[in-house]
């Protein structure tokens, strides 16, 4: 069975299954969509948790004893199974398989996945647990759909806003579910049930950290100037520390030269990235980038960095301000199409 994150409330009212998959790209609907299936559980008597994280340490037979083995005391508990990854490799693919056709008594268990494509959807262990269970997927809220997002948001608050305002909140958290979410809550507790006037909204949320450093590696990534300015500006206003950016824009400029060379010597992308460990959605923008821009820019990028950095130091002529400057500058130079 499969069901969209909107059709999961309704679906756990009238049954709760042996087997949950969830995936998906959007962080808070997948939580939310994770705890509904744990409320459940919970009221229906399971009451113990364990959770498996599938990592490069991780043994498939711990899996096996949990999950076969009587609880220790006594009662039903649900088994919660993370794949950050998306792939269980050769021996968690068979080992899943193997678990789907003859799934623990007394246990709920929750699969938890990234993003799937159509390739990894066609895999036998995915195939297994689709069939087995119930596959809860979490698409992505575009930019168009946020205000109508939001405003069932502030419904199920019994708060209303009119248009203006809602598109003054979507400009806010820059396309953030988890950063909407709060301000949404925050409403809440601020107001009473009712229509919210742009004033209250605006005095609620304006000048709230809304932006993150990797956001603005992102903004670079994808070639959007425009973006990249504005949370470059965000973080400034933040007051956040410039020599952080500076690591996280030199470490996404490292993996450019990296995946670059890599294709030049003509190894697949697909290689690269795990060796990189860059994973789910964000492999596509990452290999364009590096197909985008040379390795001469990136190179030039680096030692534009090392002035950046001895300006922070004071080391080399300019003041905080100019540093500043220069972080936009860098970014710009390489977020440029």
């Amino acid at each position: 069975m499969l069901l969209k994150a909107e059709q999961l409330a309704r679906h756990l009212q009238t049954q709760l299954a042996p087997l949950y998959t969830v995936f998906g790209s959007e962080p808070l609907l997948i939580a939310e969509a994770i705890g509904l299936v744990r409320q459940k559980a919970r009221e229906n008597g399971f009451t113990e948790h364990e959770i498996y994280t599938v990592d490069n340490h991780f043994r498939w037979s711990d899996l096996l004893s949990a999950g076969y083995s009587p609880s220790l005391f006594g009662g039903r508990k649900i088994i919660d199974i993370r794949i950050p990854t998306g792939k269980p490799g050769k021996e968690g693919g068979k080992t899943l398989e193997n678990y789907c056709q003859a799934l623990p008594q007394d246990t709920v268990t929750l699969i938890t996945l990234p993003r799937m494509d159509k390739q990894s959807q066609s895999a036998k262990w995915f195939k297994a647990i689709a069939h087995t269970g119930v596959m809860v997927s979490i698409y992505a809220v575009e930019h168009t759909q946020l205000p109508a997002w939001i405003k069932n948001r502030l419904t199920l608050q019994q708060q209303t806003a009119d248009s203006d305002t809602l598109l003054f909140i979507v400009k806010q958290v820059e396309g953030n579910l988890l950063a909407a979410n709060q301000e949404i809550q925050k409403l809440a507790l601020l107001y009473p049930p009712g229509h919210l006037t742009f004033e209250q909204v605006k005095n609620a949320i304006l000048d709230v950290a809304r932006y993150d450093v990797y956001q603005l590696a992102d903004a670079m990534l994808a070639a959007n100037p425009v973006r990249f300015t504005r949370i470059l500006t965000g973080l400034q206003n933040e007051g956040t520390a410039p020599p952080l950016i500076l690591t996280v824009l030199c470490e996404q400029i490292r993996q450019l030269i990296f995946l670059r060379k890599g294709l030049n010597q003509g190894i697949p992308a697909g290689q690269l990235l795990k060796t990189i460990r860059i994973w789910g959605e964000r492999q596509n923008t990452v290999i364009m980038a590096a197909k985008r821009i040379t390795v001469q820019q990136l190179l030039r990028s680096l030692l534009h960095a090392a002035k950046i950095d001895r300006i922070i130091k004071g080391v080399a002529g300019g003041n905080h301000k100019d540093a500043w400057n220069e972080l936009l500058i860098l970014g710009l130079s390489l977020a440029a199409k």
